[in-house]
């Protein structure tokens, strides 16, 4: 998806590009590509955000936020590889590669009501559905539960090893409000669904990535460049298992968007390992 850029913004790239402006400082953040098998094959669970919001409002993405500073806590029930080795595949330190994956798992949760944690190393939690469990999601959502003490009250172990890792973006330098956010992608565990219950969505839905490509490149929905990057290179596989698999040893470099061109013909730079792909869809 390369789509002409207004002239303000072009100019205004150029102001930061220029050193005239200096960027926000980016908060870190996760986000879940939250996957099934549906009945034609590999689905998406994406919320399409209310238009009031301040950053991507009326965009449609997957289930993620903002690290908490409580996501740093060393004390989580933690299963799977240990932060050490998350922090390798992340490019990041042990201590935000912690976070980053409670963040993960958390946001996920919040925004979806699907948690990926159970009482032990080898199970997952089967039903969510009950009233009390709405209670915490609440809670969480609402920053009045730490997200260990959720875990460590219904003793339950984060299940890290059912996460892998797909990309990292950051938000342009031009933009005012900026993140440095890690992709994970993950599949719905056996016996949980997805409840439309994030306060900052107005409609939830499970959608084909490249489904979802073609109503992007419609005007259908409307997706910023990561997330329609992640859906056009997720497309590319058929079922949850595959996409895990190939995440396996994805380069985690984090990217960042710039502007590249002049007037009418300005665009917004894409990895170089997506070109293929896009220019096969244009093509």
């Amino acid at each position: 998806m390369r789509v002409s850029l207004p002239p303000q913004l072009v100019e205004r790239a150029r102001e930061f590009a220029e050193g005239r402006r200096t960027p926000t400082e980016p908060r870190d953040a996760a986000t879940v590509v939250l996957m099934r098998a549906g009945s034609n094959g590999l689905e998406l669970y994406l919320l399409r955000r209310h238009t009031t919001m301040a950053f991507a409002g009326g965009m449609c993405v997957f289930p993620g936020g903002g690290v908490d500073h409580r996501d740093f806590d060393h004390l989580v029930a933690w299963a799977g590889p240990e932060p050490a080795a998350w922090a390798e595949q992340l490019r990041t330190s042990a201590e935000m590669a912690r976070a980053l994956v409670c963040a993960a798992v958390r946001e996920t949760f919040e925004e979806s009501g699907v948690l990926l944690a159970g009482p032990s190393a080898s199970e997952v939690v089967a039903d969510l559905t009950g009233d009390d469990w709405e209670r915490d999601r609440r809670a969480l959502e609402a920053k009045e539960l730490p997200f260990t003490s959720f875990l460590d009250r219904r003793g339950l172990v984060l299940r890290s090893d059912l996460l892998g890792t797909w990309a990292a973006w950051c938000t342009p330098e031009f933009e005012p409000k900026r993140f440095r956010t890690w992709f994970f992608v993950a599949t719905l565990p056996q016996g949980q669904r997805t409840r439309d219950v994030s306060s900052e969505s107005s409609s939830v839905t499970w959608m084909s990535p490249l489904g979802a490509c073609d109503a992007a490149d419609a005007h259908e929905l409307v997706m910023m460049p990561p997330t329609y990057v992640t859906c056009l290179e997720v497309g590319q596989h058929t079922h949850p298992e595959a996409v895990l698999s190939a995440a396996s040893g994805r380069d985690m470099a984090m990217f960042t968007p710039t502007v590249e061109g002049n007037g009418e013909d300005a665009t917004m730079s894409v990895p170089e390992r997506v070109l293929p792909l896009l220019e096969a869809r244009s093509g």
